[in-house]
C-alpha cells in the first residue's frame, strides 16, 4: 500500500468522500459565557435589547416565554438553558436575536452579540462526533476565524421538531 493515494484505496474511499462541505458566508457571532457561536446572517431578522418576557406555564425551562414585538407574539428561548449552561443575571449586553426558523419567528437570549463574520467555506469544518453522549445535530460546523474557533449553529435544528410544534402551538393559542 505504500505510495498509493489513500483516496484510491477501496477501504478508505468512502471515508475520504463522505465529508460534506458546509457553505461559507456571513455569520452573526455571539457569546454564551466564554464560548463563541455563530448563526447564518440570513436567518437573523433583528437584534433587540432585553425586554419584559411573559412566562408561559408548563413549557420547558429553556422557553422563557413570549414577547410582543410590534404586535407579533414571539416565543423566546434562553440558549444557556437549552445548552445546559447555568443561568446568569442579565447585563447591559444581554440581548435577544430575533431569527426566522422554518416558519416560526423566535427570539434567542444571548449574553452578548459580537460581530458579523465572513467565514469562507474552506475555514469551516464539519462538526466532530463526540459519541452517543453529546448531540451535535444542531451544530452546522466549526468555523475558524481570526485564530479562534466558533461553533456555527444550524438554527433550524437547535429546536427539535417536537419543541418547534409546541412553540408554534403556543403562538397560535395566544394569537
Amino acid at each position: 500500500m505504500s505510495g498509493d493515494n489513500i483516496n484510491n484505496y477501496s477501504g478508505f474511499g468512502s471515508i475520504a468522500t463522505a465529508a460534506k462541505k458546509i457553505e461559507g458566508g456571513k455569520f452573526l457571532t455571539f457569546y454564551l459565557g466564554n464560548e463563541e457561536y455563530g448563526i447564518q446572517i440570513l436567518k437573523v431578522q433583528e437584534i433587540i435589547g432585553i425586554m419584559e418576557i411573559t412566562p408561559v406555564p408548563r413549557t420547558p425551562d429553556f422557553i422563557k416565554g413570549v414577547i410582543n414585538l410590534r404586535g407579533h407574539i414571539i416565543p423566546v428561548i434562553y440558549l444557556r438553558s437549552k445548552f445546559g449552561m447555568p443561568e446568569i443575571e442579565n447585563t447591559e449586553q444581554t440581548c435577544i436575536i430575533v431569527v426566522k426558523t422554518r416558519n416560526l419567528i423566535m427570539g434567542l437570549i444571548v449574553d452578548r452579540v459580537c460581530e458579523v463574520s465572513d467565514i469562507p467555506t474552506n475555514d469551516i469544518d464539519e462538526a466532530p462526533s463526540f459519541g452517543t453522549f453529546v448531540n451535535t445535530e444542531y451544530i452546522l460546523g466549526i468555523g475558524k476565524f481570526a485564530n479562534k474557533v466558533k461553533l456555527l449553529l444550524d438554527i433550524d435544528k437547535v429546536i427539535t421538531a417536537q419543541e418547534y410544534a409546541g412553540m408554534s402551538k403556543i403562538v397560535e393559542n395566544i394569537n
